[in-house]
């Protein structure tokens, strides 16, 4: 691009003109028609923020036939920020802007990700005047971080805690640490922010309203368990038969101490597991647990890709390994909903990069 100078005499300058008010926060049950359930109310959205949610649940036929249980995806990268995490953003954001703890054009929003929420976060500050500062580790790829930074947060990255040899205890440290000396800080917390859970009461009343009836089985991965928490609260809310499989890393705690086999096992992916148990868990919210390693990953992201040429992250890889896994015990005649957290195009330096892979796992 040429950028022109110009030699003439200068001039006053123009009064600044005021700043936009940051819009208000809307109910949070507020969601755009669905042209697919009644065309004649197809709408224009009011804004970005009110396009969260209604993602869609499609078939995958091809990688599960049908003629054993059914499988369904809900397929959370057509959220505007690309991941389930605007969910929960938009969630707690809202409810911090309507009980005045956070304040447009004054407050900085300081939170710990390992990438999707701090998305979700940036794109949300950025709608409401807010200030983000998002702490993330090594494992966080460069495109996630670049479109933080592209939204106006300020990313910092953090190296393994010494203790532990984990990244989250190092990112809560740093956390901490900003909210003793930002002036105007808060911290959603995603890890024990009711606002968080409470925003999968909807995801999961999508599901229901996209089947005949509930589904059989709800798998899905947890992390910080909001998804879980959510999603669980509002099945017995509900008294629907849904049994949750929570899909975890290999190696997490989240779910109890990891076994002898497990100790040593280093997570690369990001988006599932913990090396902290989160404030959010409660006691029962999942019928089972699944353990899923790193490589599992990457082969449920592979298949998903070859057979139903769906391009999903991390996560979502896990979730399908665990459901590739799961015929034994799945009843014939059952419907399965698989939660599909993100999508690709952020692992394609990693998990979709065979020079990484046989790097990692060659």
């Amino acid at each position: 691009m040429t950028v022109a100078s110009s030699a003439a005499a200068p001039r006053a300058a123009a009064p600044a003109p005021a700043p936009t008010p940051a819009p208000a926060p809307r109910p949070l049950t507020t969601t755009p028609a669905d042209p697919a359930r009644d065309p004649g109310t197809a709408a224009a959205a009011p804004d970005i923020v009110a396009t969260i949610g209604t993602t869609p649940l499609v078939a995958l036929d091809r990688l599960f036939p049908p003629d054993r249980f059914r499988v369904h995806g809900k397929c959370e990268r057509f959220n505007p920020g690309g991941s389930i995490k605007d969910r929960a953003a938009r969630s707690m954001i809202e409810h911090a802007l309507s009980t005045g703890e956070l304040v447009p054009g004054v407050s900085t929003v300081v939170e710990s990700s390992s990438g999707n929420l701090g998305i979700a976060l940036a794109q949300l500050c950025n709608f409401y005047r807010l200030g983000l500062i998002c702490v993330v580790d090594p494992r966080t790829t460069a495109q996630n971080t670049a479109i933080m930074r592209a939204y106006g947060a300020t990313v910092e990255v953090v190296d393994r805690d010494p203790e532990t040899g984990e990244y989250l205890p190092a990112r809560l440290r740093r956390v901490r640490e900003l909210l003793r000396t930002v002036p105007d800080a808060h911290w959603p917390d995603q890890y024990g922010n009711e606002y968080n859970a409470l925003a999968h009461h909807h995801t999961m009343r999508e599901i229901c309203e996209a089947l005949p009836k509930a589904p059989d089985y709800l798998f899905l991965a947890a992390g910080t368990t909001g998804t879980l928490r959510g999603c669980a609260e509002y099945i017995a809310a509900e008294g629907l038969p849904t049994r949750v499989v929570a899909v975890d890393a290999v190696g997490s705690v989240i779910f109890g101490p990891p076994e002898p086999w497990e100790r040593g096992h280093r997570r690369t992916i990001p988006g599932h597991g913990a090396a902290v148990v989160p404030p959010l868990l409660r006691p029962g919210l999942a019928e089972r647990v699944v353990k899923v390693t790193d490589l599992d990953c990457v082969r449920g992201c592979r298949s998903l890709l070859a057979e139903e040429s769906i391009l999903a992250g991390g996560s979502s890889g896990a979730v399908v390994a665990a459901l590739l896994d799961a015929a034994s015990w799945i009843g014939p005649g059952a419907t399965c909903v698989a939660i599909l957290p993100d999508g690709g195009d952020r692992y394609l330096d990693t998990i979709y990069s065979d020079a990484w892979v046989e790097s990692r796992f060659g």
